[in-house]
């Protein structure tokens, strides 16, 4: 299977993202024999690429995709999305898929069918150092440390080139035990420019920590550079590399259709801003706006607001303090 090609391999991207990208079966009822399904294209990868791109950076997106029809519509959606399909790869296998279940609150309930999935043979040999090494940031996950030693082995690989490296811990107990989870965060941790783990459930898991402004220091003690610990419907604690901390307060949803990749669309947008200027108070509010608005729409790449759309969202709440103005 041939892809489409956008940017040239030797210009910079801002953002490069690793991680497997799953097709995403939809329903607004529980799951059953003749229930109505929407079919989507989804992964935190994916999800967080797009925000990325749609918040202003040049993306590209390193994953694996099947050699068959399923593969050149997921590669067509990656490149609707504003994203380079240069790093994709393309394998014989099976694309993961997930089922989600939508309440009328947006909240879901998920099953998965991912193991051994073409996106899990993602390995250190995808990796192109040079690549990892010109972007203006890389962002990776614990889902990709997670579906497989090959995988993990990428991601500690594009660690260790990165000059600023993005972890979202993302831990998920179906896919990993708390050991392995806290093994993958304390070894990345060490290099990463931003550490984005959410409150209290990551924390508590994979820190021991039982507030936001502990975990936040805890990680910053083992030498992460700079530190977002997610509160969910209450804000963001930031901890950065000039020793200040900031409390950022969560925007509230215009409306609340499927929360699913609200907090990569916070990561996406997040890293976006960071590389393209923004400091990490101001980048954190574009980033908490997104969230917001992507749980609007229906599935993890259902609505991706546009930038000129975070920015009249974000500037319903008042700026933290000490948020230096945004660059275009």
């Amino acid at each position: 299977m041939s892809l489409p090609t956008q940017h040239s391999k030797q210009e910079p991207f801002d953002v490069v993202v690793m991680g497997e990208i799953l097709v995403e079966v939809a329903t607004d009822v529980a799951f059953g024999h003749g229930v109505r399904a929407q079919l989507g294209i989804s992964g935190d990868a994916l999800n967080v690429a797009a925000a990325a791109a749609a918040a202003g950076a040049r993306v590209g997106l390193l994953s694996v995709l099947t050699d068959d029809d399923l593969g050149r519509a997921i590669a067509a959606r990656i490149v609707e999305l504003g994203i380079s399909p240069d790093l994709l790869k393309v394998r014989s296998g099976q694309q993961g898929v997930y089922l989600v279940h939508c309440d009328p609150d947006g909240q879901r309930e998920f099953s998965y069918a991912r193991t051994g999935s073409v996106g899990s043979t993602l390995g250190p040999d995808d990796v192109e150092p040079a690549v990892f090494a010109a972007a203006g940031a890389v962002v990776a996950g614990g889902i990709a440390c997670a579906v497989s030693e090959s995988s993990r082995a990428a991601v500690m690989k594009a660690a260790a080139v990165a000059k600023r490296l993005v972890f979202d811990p993302n831990f998920r107990p179906r896919l990993t035990s708390v050991e392995e989870a806290t093994a993958a965060l304390l070894q990345v941790a060490t290099r990463a420019f931003l550490v984005t783990p959410s409150f209290p459930g990551e924390t508590s898991a994979l820190l021991g920590c039982s507030t936001p402004v502990e975990a936040a220091a805890k990680l910053r003690s083992l030498g992460a550079r700079n530190v977002a610990v997610t509160c969910g419907a209450n804000g963001i604690q930031l901890d950065d590399d000039g020793l200040d901390k900031t409390w950022i307060d969560s925007i509230p949803a215009p409306a609340v259709v499927d929360q699913t990749g609200a907090g990569d669309a916070f990561v996406g947008t997040l890293t976006a801003r960071l590389v393209l200027g923004d400091s990490l108070p101001g980048a954190a509010r574009y980033g908490a706006a997104a969230a917001s608005l992507v749980v609007g729409g229906k599935g993890g790449t259902g609505f991706i607001p546009t930038l000129e759309q975070t920015r009249a969202h974000a500037s319903t709440s008042p700026a933290p303090e000490g948020a230096a103005p945004s660059h275009a």
